[in-house]
């Protein structure tokens, strides 16, 4: 059920075998203020075609631990790779300059995009034992192919810079820009500390607060403190939500 209080919902990024150490640290960084894991972990079926999760592998046995202890699960495409050629300047702009060629559901015709969000759910789905959470794009990008797509798989939630709606009725849940960091450059580094500073002032008054790290986040020891520091601020003045509180009582 929604609450009427101050919410934050918190998510570990790019989660897949490539990445275990630093998934743990994030893990042990977003948690410490927390009673009982109250985050979501975006898991990738096969990073960069690099990096497959194989049910019955140790990785896949901790995704079901953590599941199991009340982590919701989401679907992060499958490669996390953006492979497409882009038509228009508004698409290349975004896979250009708002991702290092991790778009991957930018470019996507809509089978396409359907047939690779059936088959992370059902990697997910044999993994934990139970429907994922919903599905988060890569970098948050969707093309028209990938929108399409997500209305016909059903998933329960989905998310991209400014929201998270239902995909079957098109609802907004929770309103309002994400909270995250990017290691990628100096002035990244910089423009992430600066953005995070100012909203641990400001988002305290949104009802729906978002904080999503990633593995890289923690090859920087200015970014783990300011992601410490903002959800420790965020978090005295809002409860930890997870992300199915946004669904009806019948459906979480």
């Amino acid at each position: 059920m929604i609450r009427p209080d101050p919410s934050l919902l918190v998510s570990i990024h790019d989660v897949a075998p490539k990445f275990e150490s630093q998934v743990d640290r994030l893990a042990d960084l977003v948690a410490r203020d927390m009673a009982e894991p109250r985050f979501a972990m975006l898991v990738v079926p096969d990073h960069w075609g690099s990096s497959p999760i194989r049910p019955g592998s140790p990785f896949a046995a901790r995704l079901r631990a953590w599941s199991d202890a009340g982590v919701d699960m989401f679907v992060h495409g499958w490669f996390h790779r953006d492979e497409s050629t882009h038509d228009g300047a508004l698409a290349r702009f975004k896979a250009q300059r708002m991702t290092a060629g991790e778009g991957e559901f930018l470019g996507l015709d809509r089978a396409t995009a359907r047939a690779r969000m059936a088959d992370g759910r059902k990697l997910v789905e044999d993994v934990i034992g139970r429907s994922p959470a919903g599905f988060i794009a890569p970098a948050w990008l969707y093309g028209d192919g990938a929108l399409a797509a997500l209305a016909d798989e059903g998933f329960a939630l989905a998310e991209d810079h400014m929201k998270v709606w239902r995909p079957a009725t098109g609802e907004v849940v929770a309103r309002g820009p994400v909270i995250t960091w990017a290691s990628r450059s100096r002035w990244r580094i910089a423009s992430s500390l600066a953005v995070a500073a100012a909203a641990r002032a400001a988002l305290p008054r949104r009802p729906w607060m978002r904080v999503a790290v990633h593995p890289g986040d923690t090859n920087v020891p200015a970014l783990r403190d300011s992601i410490v520091r903002t959800i420790s601020s965020l978090s005295r003045r809002a409860r930890f939500a997870r992300y199915r509180d946004l669904l009806p009582a019948t459906g979480a």
